[in-house]
């Protein structure tokens, strides 16, 4: 078994206590001893293991009681604790087939868009939001991307209507509590128009003027008399 001393990472505080790990390489490969920090960040764990047995680092895979690492999880990276005597097992993924673009419809990039992902900016409260609703709760993709597509302002709206329905209710104003929701959904949904936009209803337009195109009365008349029918 080959001895590697760590004489080049810095990763961690100068307080970091050092642990001695083994390290068992899928292929033919011996194992071998590597002294770390820990804790340590599993990105820079990977380019110790990768550099130091020549392996290409953007396609390991390292194992660790049982869980494969990851370098980030939601945009923040991931540190590990190790102990003395810890065996981590690594693998070289193959490299994905070449993808063909003519006329194979290509499933997997369908599915590829169909998983939500947050956005690089997004804040840490909602990456750790994110990471209870999927990781914990498991929730399917289509549901985030429907809880997450909604402003906060839009949330505290439709909290505050949950908690005056029972209030409309009780007092017997469900209906109008309903329909006052409807009319208020349409109103505040209406877009703005610029300067010297016309609107498709001719009564908003001055001197009634309409689209070009419009259908009424008076151009299927006209058409009729033209004989176009």
């Amino acid at each position: 078994m080959v001895e590697i001393e760590d004489n080049n990472l810095s990763c961690g505080g100068e307080g970091d206590k050092k642990v001695q790990i083994s390290i068992k390489t899928v292929g033919p490969f011996p194992p071998s001893l590597l002294n770390v920090p820990s804790p340590i960040k599993v990105q820079e764990l990977r380019k110790l293991i990768g550099g130091n047995a020549d392996l290409p680092i953007e396609h390991l895979s390292i194992i660790l009681r049982g869980n494969v690492l990851h370098d980030n999880k939601n945009g923040i990276e991931e540190f590990i604790q190790l102990k003395n005597g810890d065996s981590l097992i690594v693998a070289v993924k193959p490299k994905p087939p070449v993808k063909y673009n003519g006329d194979v419809l290509d499933e997997d990039d369908d599915e590829e868009d169909l998983k939500f992902q947050l956005p690089r900016l997004t804040s840490g409260w909602k990456r750790m939001l994110f990471s209870f609703l999927h990781d914990k709760l498991r929730l399917p993709d289509m549901l985030l991307m429907a809880i997450f597509s909604v402003s906060l302002k839009g949330w505290a709206i439709i909290v505050m209507w949950f908690i005056f329905a029972p209030v409309a209710h009780r007092w017997d104003l469900g209906p109008l509590y309903i329909l006052a929701t409807g009319f208020a959904i349409i109103f505040f949904n209406l877009g703005k128009r610029q300067q010297g936009d016309m609107s498709a209803y001719s009564i908003f337009n001055e001197d009634f003027r309409e689209l070009p195109g419009t259908l009424n009365a008076d151009r299927l008349d006209r058409d009729i008399r033209a004989g176009q029918f």
